[in-house]
């Protein structure tokens, strides 16, 4: 992953000096939202459902070069996110726990919200100004925690652990140790440009961190704590700054 990380830094300083192919110097702004599918992947195992929540904020993309075919370009965001977990609470025969004191199903689940920030090396095929075309991105991506907030339905002292396949219950009690966060994400979609409208994008995308939310060291609890999230995702463009003329 790291590896990957560092070819993937790479494309940075290429896309901004070479010109192989023909200049491009297109600076475009806009607003993104979508829809977030989210999981941390805990060392020992907590079992989960998927989180889900919003995203959104603003996105910016610089086209630098056309290399033959390959629209080439770099393309940040800045975005508020909320992502957690949410936990899958079940016994031996995948059926409902219940809680002893209320008599309702126990239900566990974790909203953090993070100010993100992408930056992709971003390219396309296709039409640049009028009509569609397809790309993929991959980049580097930094988050901070700015808030996070619990639901329950069980008061911790009095949990049905003797029911649960999985009694891993230390991070319902634990904050957010390490408020920053990094890691990679890549995507894919297309892209439908009008002259006049300006450029819409629809995308998939997938985020890896590679940082833990809670110590990793021997004397903490969790070895690995990282997010993971599944990102379908809506953004519209504007042009600032337009050389390609139809």
């Amino acid at each position: 992953m790291k590896k990957a990380l560092f070819y993937i830094l790479l494309f940075f300083p290429l896309c901004a000096q070479a010109q192989i192919g023909e200049h491009r110097n297109d600076f475009s702004v806009g607003v993104n939202g979508g829809y977030v599918m989210s999981t941390v992947e805990f060392t020992p195992t907590v079992s989960q459902d998927y989180h889900t929540g919003f995203t959104g904020g603003l996105s910016l993309r610089y086209v630098c070069e056309k290399y033959f075919n390959t629209i080439c370009s770099v393309q940040a965001e800045v975005n508020f996110s909320q992502i957690g977990w949410k936990e899958k609470v079940k016994d031996q025969d995948n059926g409902a726990v219940i809680n002893p004191v209320t008599g309702q199903e126990e239900k566990y689940e974790r909203t953090i919200n993070y100010l993100q920030v992408p930056l992709f090396a971003h390219l396309a095929w296709g039409r640049e100004q009028k009509g569609f075309n397809f790309f993929v991105q991959a980049g580097p991506q930094v988050g901070f925690c700015l808030s996070e907030s619990t639901k329950k339905n069980f008061d911790m002292a009095h949990i049905n652990l003797e029911d649960r396949v999985n009694k891993v219950i230390a991070q319902d009690t634990m904050k957010v140790e390490k408020r920053f966060d990094y890691g990679i994400a890549l995507g894919g979609g297309i892209e439908f440009s009008h002259r006049k409208m300006g450029h819409f994008q629809l995308e998939g995308r997938y985020y890896y961190g590679l940082g833990n939310i809670y110590g990793d060291s021997k004397r903490d609890y969790f070895s690995k704590s990282n997010h993971q999230s599944i990102i379908i995702k809506l953004t519209y463009l504007f042009d600032v700054v337009k050389t390609k003329r139809d």
